[in-house]
């Protein structure tokens, strides 16, 4: 059965390559990295770029932590233990978000990661997420079909359950949208799926190992597209929603600040700059609108 540091070390490789074709991809700027401890054990590699030709800002991080685990958090994560029970966590991933420099390029993130408990509990979670600044349909269509074929080399069911799980998860329910047009979101996938854990770390590297080209085709076919004042407006007006998303909701930061993760790797999936307007309002018949209308739940991308 495959152990944590087989795992642990992949994801370290993952990030290596995801960072050097990233470089290649932006042509113009590189990652600095900040290596870092946790007080309570273990630690990781935040790398982070900025002002490049494609991305703006973006952080791909790994981490590898351990340590006790508080009862707050296991009542959150809904793990039964007995009140006196002390258990120790091992939490290993790589965590990516990138903030393109052109409002036609969409934002992308990304997550693969290992849990496990001294008790013998463990699973697999993760996913990839497109927040298009404008909805193109081909594209979130080619994005999704790209998604459904990882699922389906594993698993038939996974796709449109996982893409259903993602439609829910990256939901801003206080604005009643999505944040994009959603991708695959999956968590606590174990043995009880039916499959080995072997397996289904497979299908975690087949993930991961799929970001850089999902994300190459999106950038080769909006980079050069035209845009100006009233489209980068409207970018940080949108990236004002994803802060929003990933502060009030988002389980991932509220799990790190929670367990006394690094804060300024939690939060480097903030963008360099956004937006809020007081009840703001979209043109009737304009793309601004069009987007906003495909930002719900349910919407079949690859039809």
């Amino acid at each position: 059965m495959i152990h944590k540091v087989e795992i642990t070390n992949w994801f370290k490789k993952l990030q290596d390559d995801i960072c050097h074709q990233l470089e290649v991809l932006d042509g113009e700027s590189t990652f600095i990295e900040d290596k870092w401890l946790r007080p309570e054990g273990g630690g990781g590699r935040s790398r982070a770029i900025k002002d490049g030709a494609i991305i703006e800002k973006g952080g791909v991080n790994f981490s590898a932590v351990e340590g006790s685990m508080p009862a707050h958090v296991l009542k959150v994560l809904h793990v039964d233990v007995d009140k006196e029970q002390s258990l120790q966590f091992y939490a290993t991933g790589v965590s990516i978000v990138l903030h393109p420099r052109s409002p036609m390029t969409p934002i992308i993130h990304m997550n693969v990661r290992y849990f496990e408990l001294s008790n013998g509990i463990w699973w697999f979670g993760g996913g990839i997420d497109l927040t298009p600044h404008y909805v193109n349909d081909a594209l979130a269509s080619d994005f999704h079909s790209h998604l459904k074929k990882v699922c389906d080399s594993c698993d038939p069911t996974y796709y449109n359950k996982f893409k259903n799980w993602a439609d829910d998860y990256f939901f801003i329910s206080h604005r009643n949208e999505t944040r994009g047009i959603g991708g695959i979101f999956f968590d606590r996938l174990n043995a009880t799926s039916g499959l080995a854990k072997n397996e289904l770390w497979t299908f975690v590297q087949n993930v991961g190992e799929s970001f850089v080209p999902l994300y190459s085709h999106q950038v080769q076919q909006t980079q050069e597209l035209p845009y100006g004042e009233n489209e980068k407006k409207w970018q940080l007006l949108r990236r004002g929603r994803y802060v929003e998303f990933n502060l009030v909701l988002d389980r991932g930061t509220k799990f790190g600040l929670q367990t006394n993760g690094r804060t300024e790797s939690i939060l480097m999936s903030m963008p360099p700059h956004a937006d809020w307007e007081y009840a703001h309002q979209v043109d009737e018949d304009s793309r601004e609108k069009d987007t906003l209308f495909k930002l719900r739940k349910g919407i079949d991308w690859i039809k």
